[in-house]
């Protein structure tokens, strides 16, 4: 895919970017001159990002990072430093019915997905670590296109993903007077290690709901990151993206 955006000079930390979506938008931003940091919870799996990344050295760098301890994000926010795009991407699923769901499985999903998201997003605030002088304040967060409409077996993931849109627009509304915009990203069905484990006529019925009639890319996710963070979306500020091929429609 033809990279257009150019992000010479500024710093971007993208949460959850070890693997998968974030690895994606990771290698982007790289791609199109940012220094980027990434933070995730999976010492081997940083370990082996920042390997492949190696083409990067001294571009990149990576944190053991635990979002839901503030302590942590506070420690890691130090260590990063400035920062001029803040990509909260870190999530995880426990799926199961709301009959089978237990308040342990209800609360880790949330700790990470909705807490942990506040938690990176103050470290860098109550530091003062985001570029004054940037003009490109730029807070991403990932929400999920099944805080729209609901899905069977993710109480828990869904709620999560619900408080982030409105995390996200009353971020929009708090910080947009401070140079910031804040938006948030609900991806579809994406094309993933983990859906590449699903059985064929499992991702053959996903497919046959979106309406373009294939599984969204990681690319399209890190994309429209890029849009998000580049000087083109400056009027943008407190809205919701769907990336989903127009399946909620």
């Amino acid at each position: 895919m033809t990279k257009t955006f150019d992000f010479s000079g500024t710093n971007v930390v993208v949460t959850g970017g070890a693997r998968g979506i974030g690895f994606q938008i990771v290698k982007d931003f790289l791609e199109a001159g940012s220094s980027v940091t990434i933070w995730d919870y999976d010492k081997d799996t940083l370990d082996a990002s920042l390997k492949e990344l190696s083409a990067f050295e001294g571009k990149v760098k990576g944190f053991q990072v635990d979002v839901t301890d503030v302590a942590s994000c506070n420690e890691v926010a130090k260590s990063t430093g400035s920062v001029d795009v803040l990509i909260n991407n870190a999530g995880i699923t426990r799926d199961k019915s709301l009959k089978k769901m237990t308040l342990d499985d209800f609360q880790k999903v949330i700790d990470t997905n909705l807490t942990g998201l506040f938690n990176v997003t103050k470290s860098f605030l109550d530091q003062e670590l985001f570029s004054a002088d940037s003009g490109r304040n730029r807070i991403i967060n990932m929400a999920s296109v099944v805080a729209l409409y609901g899905n069977f077996g993710q109480t828990n993931y869904v709620a999560s993903k619900a408080g982030v849109i409105g995390m996200t627009k009353t971020w929009a509304k708090e910080l947009g007077r401070k140079g910031f915009t804040a938006n948030a990203i609900a991806p579809g069905f994406i094309e993933t290690p983990m859906t590449a484990k699903m059985p064929e006529e499992v991702l053959q019925s996903i497919v046959s709901k979106v309406p373009v009639q294939r599984m969204g890319r990681p690319e399209d996710i890190a994309q429209t990151c890029m849009f998000l963070a580049s000087e083109a979306a400056s009027y943008i500020n407190g809205t919701v993206i769907s990336v989903d091929g127009g399946v909620t429609l």
